[in-house]
């Protein structure tokens, strides 16, 4: 599990935890990754439906929360900042 001792470094540190899980992730499958930036929409990052489940297996493995399986109000995210801001809500 990730601890940190502000909010500022937590938050750094998830996005970065995200990012490298993505990018691990598509190596491991064999996918090209476009360009991330915080616009870059899920569906056009590179990664397929079940990259995205691996991803989300693994966040949860390493931070201990599935945002996905246990909140009723969490939208699907859209974009990677998306993505990452549930990530961070979820762990604060």
């Amino acid at each position: 599990m990730l601890v940190c001792n502000d909010r500022t470094s937590a938050a750094d540190s998830i996005r970065t935890l995200v990012l490298q899980t993505i990018s691990d992730v598509a190596t491991e499958q064999g996918k090209t990754l476009a360009p991330l930036s915080d616009e870059t929409a899920l569906m056009d990052s590179g990664l397929d439906s079940l990259c995205v489940a691996i991803v989300v297996a693994r966040l949860d493995d390493q931070l201990g929360v599935d945002p996905f399986g246990s909140a009723d109000d969490v939208t699907l995210p859209i974009t990677l900042s998306d993505f990452v801001q549930i990530y961070e809500n979820a762990t604060t």
